[in-house]
């Protein structure tokens, strides 16, 4: 459920000429970045962070955590996960904090919410990221950054139909694909938002991926973030490409709240950088 310290596994590729020449022309050509997020600051939007936490005091977060929970396996609990507040939220790790500043570098009026469902190894069970995501969905999230997945068969089921439901409560998943060449869930689902590492450092510039299932490529190599106990850290991965799209994600969220999650992928696709004609 966490990054493999290879490189990301995901194919850069070029979009087609008759690709371009629709992004060119006719309505498409409106949506443009600046259409989609300029001036917007993700100001009235909530998003969560489903990971090991945040470290709601690191200096690089300012006052932009907002509240946490915790899912905690208990085998004594419905559905054997038990969900708790965890005020002030704190990062048992450091992957959450890494996310939610880059979330807050992009998108500095948006609200983080901490939705703890890693440990100390930044491993967990896939039912408390289950419950954690479920908890996300009912909870008035706008936004989920999901930068963690489960391989395990088993639960393809129940986490498709969690992606399912906050497809249609108009919550926007994005996910990082896993790192190896294998299936994870719930990257996997056309209902998120699916994400890959490439080696830029512009934050907004991102490309979409015309191979299914990796859908959009993001910075995630080398990048500087920030990490529990007010520290930082270089680190690679995909887990780190998801939180720039995230980012961009509440731009867009602000500046038109009524875009569906559809919708808001077709603006993505729109405006990725391969799609756009110089």
């Amino acid at each position: 459920m966490v990054d493999n310290p290879a490189r990301p596994a995901w194919s850069q590729q070029f979009v087609s000429t008759a690709i371009r020449d629709l992004t060119a022309s006719g309505p498409i050509a409106g949506l443009t970045p600046e259409w989609a997020w300029g001036g917007s600051t993700g100001q009235g939007v909530r998003v969560a962070v489903v990971d090991s936490g945040i470290e709601h005091d690191h200096p690089v977060l300012g006052d932009s955590v907002r509240g946490g929970v915790v899912a905690e396996y208990d085998e004594q609990a419905e559905n054997n996960v038990r969900i708790e507040p965890d005020d002030p939220p704190r990062d048992v790790s450091g992957h959450g904090t890494a996310c939610a500043g880059i979330i807050h570098a992009i998108a500095p009026d948006a609200e983080l919410i901490s939705v703890r469902v890693l440990g100390t190894d930044m491993r967990g069970r896939a039912i408390q990221f289950a419950a954690g995501l479920d908890w996300t969905v009912d909870n008035g999230m706008h936004v989920a950054n999901l930068s963690l997945s489960t391989a395990r068969e088993e639960y393809y089921g129940l986490f498709h139909r969690l992606a399912d439901d906050a497809y249609f409560k108009n919550v926007v998943l994005i996910s990082a694909v896993n790192n190896l060449p294998a299936p994870s869930y719930p990257s996997l689902y056309s209902s998120v938002i699916s994400v890959a590492a490439h080696e830029g450092r512009d934050p907004l510039l991102f490309y979409y991926n015309p191979a299914p299932p990796v859908e959009f490529g993001a910075p995630g190599i080398d990048i500087r973030v920030a990490w529990k106990d007010k520290q930082y850290l270089v680190c690679t991965g995909n887990s780190f490409a998801a939180p720039h799209i995230a980012g961009i994600v509440a731009l867009i969220r602000a500046k038109h709240p009524d875009l569906t999650p559809f919708q808001i992928k077709t603006v993505l696709w729109a405006c990725a950088a391969n799609t756009r004609r110089a």
